[in-house]
């Protein structure tokens, strides 16, 4: 039975999440802000941390703390209203936005610790230009360098590699990368396409394409960047 701990300012809500997904087969426990690193640090290591930041200040502070305390997998909950300008801090694997009920939540998780602790074989690498993805060991180097990844951009990233020159909708995306109904909205897609390119472009070469009105590509031939095909609607 995997355990998840939920961490949050409003303790209502936090403990109605938990206890929803506790009839989904969990074992849960919840812990406000403050009692977050005797709760992560004591007893059994959770499989996952679940964190509300619709509610609490010094929201990226406290997901920071939570990676440092627990080097889990976790979730973080926001609102709708937040996730135009939502910049997952490094680390965080995914999101999850209110309202939602305990099986979107309870797919979240199962989702993503059954892709966390997925035995990869074998040494294949993926690779175009100076970007490789090591499948076998789940690292990304660009030009000899390590690059950090979440575990949903990793995922997102591979399975555009895994596809190039192919045009996927975003709809598309959000079920063969997340693999369940996602009700958080199309622009989960955008918001984790911006983290990605961050982290894997620059001046000297574009990886991922914007196809307008459609969805995004990833070209098998890096290119020089080109203004138009990085509009996404959140810059």
């Amino acid at each position: 039975m995997w355990r998840v701990t939920f961490v949050g300012q409003d303790r209502e809500k936090v403990e109605r999440l938990a206890r929803e997904l506790g009839e989904e087969g969990y074992r849960t426990v919840v812990c406000l802000p403050g009692e977050m690193t005797t709760a992560l640090a004591d007893g059994p290591r959770p499989d996952a941390v679940v964190v509300d930041v619709t509610s609490t200040n010094g929201a990226t502070g406290l997901l920071q703390d939570v990676r440092r305390t627990a080097a889990t997998p976790t979730i973080a909950l926001i609102r709708e209203e937040q996730l135009p300008a939502y910049e997952p801090p490094p680390g965080i694997d995914d999101f999850l936005v209110l309202p939602a009920t305990a099986g979107e939540l309870a797919a979240r998780v199962r989702q993503l610790l059954l892709r966390r602790h997925a035995h990869l074989e074998g040494n294949n690498r993926l690779c175009c230009g100076d970007l490789v993805i090591n499948l076998a060991s789940r690292e990304v180097f660009l030009a000899g360098l390590p690059v950090p990844l979440a575990y949903k951009e990793y995922e997102l990233l591979r399975f555009l590699l895994s596809n190039p020159d192919t045009v996927f909708t975003r709809e598309a995306l959000l079920n063969r990368v997340w693999g369940y109904d996602f009700y958080g909205g199309t622009r989960t897609v955008d918001v984790h396409i911006r983290r990605l390119r961050s982290k894997i472009e620059g001046p000297r070469h574009s990886f991922i394409e914007t196809v307008r009105n459609v969805g995004y590509r990833f070209r098998a031939s890096p290119s020089p960047i080109e203004t138009a095909n990085r509009s996404d609607g959140l810059t």
